[in-house]
This record gives structure tokens, C-alpha cells and sequence, in this order.
């Protein structure tokens, strides 16, 4: 097999990569209870350090959940729906609407169809003012309530496009425990819990999880080429650390999934050698990525700023 075939080779999950997936969870769940044990001694430094830790566990978490909008990390399939749904919980993130406009981006990237369940528009000048608007991205929250509102009406719909009706259910019910988790939250704050629905939920989420998960998405496609639908122009890819790659869970290597979005994620490693000789778009570190992005940007802003010139 050549170098180029690697890159789009399918592969069936197997038991060894539904043990890694377990693994991942199993890991999740500890950094989620050193978290809250430190919020809970009491200590300020402890309490701002458990904070800081919910904040990227609830990113984390959900790109655990995007291999399950896959169906690449249970060899039971139910499975995925399940601890999927769990998974965007802190983040008030429904797995089957998230998967079918998730799996729609696939099937359309690279054509004026596509359309991400994070809707930051790549297509558009990155300044300093839409680079914060889409790190605090807060409208989504108000989506989410009118989401939850049709839901409990029974006049929930895909808003693009066409879905079966199991799937319109089943985002009905997810749209609906979520809004009863909110209404639990304030419950337990009016209860007198307050502070620790903020510092357990609300601060993590809001000030550290929204703004890393929009840094974990920028790299994917930006600046990349849009005109195409051959995923070795349209998508990035980055080399990364350890760290990274289990942060994002392997998001770093998009070129690599998006060629074989099935094949589970522990295994697009093997593939990035190939990826670095074939693909457009690739870095070597986040830090190179965002560079990049920072340059632009201060670029924009300067030609903005510049008064017209006549020669």
C-alpha cells in the first residue's frame, strides 16, 4: 500500500481501541474528581486550580464525544448515544442533534452546503473583534434554551435539512434533560448552592471551556481551501504533543480523520507521516497555528486602520 492509500484506508474498531476509548473515560472521570475535590477544600488557590481543571476536562470532553458522533469507540452501538449524551452534558451539548449536523459537514465540506454545529463562519476576516465574539460565543446558549422550549412543545425540527423521526425523538429528549439539568443548577443556587454551581459548572464553562473549544476548532479549516472538496487542501492537520493530542483527542490530526472518519482515533497516528507528505495544510504545534492566526489578524486590523492612499 502506498503512502497516499494509508491516508484514506478504512479500518473496523476493535476491542483494543474500545479498551483505549474505556481508558480515556476512566481517566476523564479522575481529573473530573481531583477537580471537584479541590474546589471543595475551600482553599482559594485551590478552589481557582480545581476550576481551572473542570474547565479543560469539559472541553476534553467533548471531543471524547465527537469519536462517539463517529461510532468508533463502542463495539455495542448503543453505547455511543448514551455516554456520548453525558459527555457534552457540561456543555449543554445534544449528541444527536450535534452528530447529524456533524455528519452533514462531512458528507458537504469543501461546498457552500457545509455548515458546523459550532458555527463560527471560516470564511470570514478574522479581526480581534470576531476572534473574542467567537472565543465568548454566549448565543449559544440562548439556542439552546429555544431548543429545549420546541422540545418540550413537540415543534422541535432540523433546521437543515430533513431527519428521520428517531432522531428528531431523540434530540427532542436530549434538548429536554438538558434544560432539566438547568433548571436543577438553579435549584440547588436558590437552595443555597450557589457558589458551588458556579465554581463546580458555570465558571469552568464559561470562562475557560467555551473559549478553548473554539481554539481547538479554529485550526481545522481555516485558511485552508474552500473551493475543494479534496480533504487534502480543505483541512488541516497538526503534529502536536502528548498533551495536545490527548486534550483534543486526536482532533489535531483532522486530515487524517476527515479522509477516514471511522477509523478510531488512537489509530490516526500511523497515518500522520503520510498526511505531512500529501497534505496542503499542516504545523508542526498549536503555538505555530495560532501565530499564524495572531499575524493575520494584526495584519487586518493595520490595513483597516490605514488611511486610503492615491499615488
Amino acid at each position: 500500500m502506498s503512502a497516499s492509500e494509508l491516508i484514506f484506508q478504512r479500518s473496523r474498531l476493535t476491542a483494543r481501541d474500545q479498551r483505549v476509548f474505556v481508558a480515556k473515560l476512566a481517566a476523564a472521570l479522575a481529573i473530573g474528581a481531583a477537580g471537584v475535590l479541590l474546589v471543595l477544600l475551600g482553599n482559594l488557590a485551590c478552589a481557582i486550580a480545581g476550576m481551572l481543571l473542570l474547565g479543560v476536562l469539559y472541553t476534553h470532553m467533548v471531543e471524547l464525544q465527537h469519536q462517539c458522533l463517529h461510532h468508533s469507540a463502542f463495539l455495542r452501538v448503543g453505547l455511543h448515544r448514551t455516554v456520548g449524551f453525558l459527555l457534552g452534558l457540561p456543555m449543554m451539548v445534544s449528541y444527536s442533534h450535534y452528530r447529524i449536523r456533524h455528519l452533514q459537514h462531512h458528507r458537504f465540506l469543501g461546498t457552500d452546503q457545509d455548515s458546523e454545529f459550532f458555527g463560527f463562519d471560516k470564511r470570514q476576516e478574522l479581526t480581534p473583534r470576531s476572534l473574542l465574539a467567537g472565543m465568548f460565543d454566549y448565543r449559544r446558549l440562548a439556542s439552546v434554551a429555544a431548543q429545549s422550549w420546541r422540545s418540550w412543545r413537540g415543534t422541535w425540527r432540523y433546521e437543515n435539512g430533513q431527519v428521520s423521526e428517531r432522531i428528531r425523538r431523540d434530540s427532542m429528549s436530549e434538548y429536554r434533560l438538558i434544560s432539566l439539568v438547568a433548571v436543577l443548577a438553579g435549584g440547588l443556587a436558590l437552595a443555597g448552592f450557589g457558589p458551588l454551581v458556579l465554581q463546580l459548572w458555570l465558571l469552568p464553562w464559561l470562562l475557560l471551556s467555551t473559549p478553548l473549544h473554539f481554539l481547538v476548532e479554529l485550526p481545522e479549516h481555516l485558511y485552508c481551501d474552500d473551493d475543494t472538496t479534496d480533504v487534502l487542501r480543505n483541512t488541516r492537520s497538526i503534529s502536536g504533543s502528548r498533551f495536545s493530542t490527548w486534550f483534543t483527542n486526536g482532533n489535531n490530526l483532522h486530515v487524517e480523520h476527515h479522509a477516514a472518519m471511522t477509523v478510531p482515533i488512537n489509530r490516526l497516528p500511523e497515518r500522520h507521516g503520510a498526511v505531512r507528505q500529501f497534505a496542503a495544510h499542516t504545523d508542526r504545534s498549536y503555538w505555530s497555528f495560532y501565530r499564524t492566526v495572531l499575524g493575520e489578524v494584526a495584519s487586518a486590523s493595520w490595513r483597516r486602520r490605514a488611511p486610503d492612499r492615491t499615488w
